[in-house]
């Protein structure tokens, strides 16, 4: 199940969209219980407790199937925020690439002579990151299930946009963006890169995309991850907390020292970092698969 190059991008849109939202669909249903621990392991401020007490929270100690449930909060709005973004970014970057294809090309090329589609395509994948936070909201409550479930009182998400400020919901957006556009950069430049240096632009295996999708989710999570830590720690405040990133990163620095900025790299290696390589590559595939059923 390989995925070839072609001349000309492909702007047919419901093949991006149907690869983009199967690969959504599931990457929850395989990896939202290791997003939940990521997730807690960055919010977590205090080095004095155990990490079963940070992952599973009061679910520590209960059996082993409780503690596995615990893993699942907020999945209702971990389907509508996957579902939008991956839509969103997998689905939009090739046509904006497209786009640039079309009308930039020529400006790419004196720019960045042979590394122009590469530069072409991580552009494209920086703009998408940037517009991405008008999700926001979404990920701000997913966030909050899964670190500070209290702020939420057992609300649905209709109940929370009436009684909350919609500039509660997106708080955090600077940082977001600020941790979205060199990610997203590095995400489709890297794959770029790897398609045309390792490859040749000539994904005839299957493995050959996994291997790109690799290299990209790797350098995509460790250039976001200072930020992320930030993002994460805005987003997982309670709603009435007023502190703002510049505060964050203040108490960040001088109550737990510089390396905080990396906390939870490893497990997100180990987890996110596969979470991605396998949304990104099932999404190439099934929309490389949908665009030749649909010709």
């Amino acid at each position: 199940m390989g995925v070839t190059m072609e001349s000309k991008p492909n702007t047919t849109i419901l093949p991006k969209v149907v690869g983009a939202c199967s690969a959504a669909l599931v990457e929850i249903g395989i990896f939202h219980p290791v997003d939940t621990v990521a997730k807690r392991m960055m919010s977590n401020t205090d080095s004095t407790r155990a990490v079963g007490e940070v992952i599973f929270k009061h679910a520590h100690g209960q059996p082993l199937g409780v503690r596995m449930k615990s893993l699942y909060p907020g999945l209702e709005f971990a389907v509508a925020y996957k579902a939008f973004q991956r839509i969103y970014k997998f689905g939009g970057q090739p046509l904006v690439y497209a786009a640039m294809d079309a009308n930039c090309k020529e400006q790419f090329e004196g720019a960045f002579g042979k590394h122009a589609k590469t530069m072409m395509q991580a552009t494209a994948g920086c703009m998408m990151g940037i517009g991405e936070v008008a999700l926001l909201p979404l990920d701000v409550l997913k966030i909050k299930a899964q670190t500070n479930p209290e702020a939420l009182k057992g609300r649905g998400l209709v109940a929370i946009l009436k009684q909350e400020k919609l500039r509660d919901l997106y708080r955090g957006a600077g940082w977001t963006m600020a941790r979205n556009a060199p990610g997203s950069f590095s995400l489709f430049g890297a794959n770029a890169w790897a398609k045309d240096y390792l490859f040749d632009n000539n994904l005839d295996a299957y493995w050959k995309t996994l291997v790109t999708s690799t290299v990209g989710s790797v350098a995509s999570i460790v250039v976001a991850s200072p930020l992320d830590v930030v993002k994460t720690r805005i987003q997982s405040r309670d709603f009435n907390d007023p502190r703002g990133g510049v505060a964050v990163v203040k108490d960040l620095i001088k109550l737990e020292g510089p390396g905080a900025f990396f906390k939870g790299l490893t497990p997100k290696m180990l987890t996110v970092a596969p979470k991605l390589i396998f949304s990104f590559s099932i999404a190439q595939y099934i929309t490389k698969r949908c665009e030749d059923a649909f010709r």
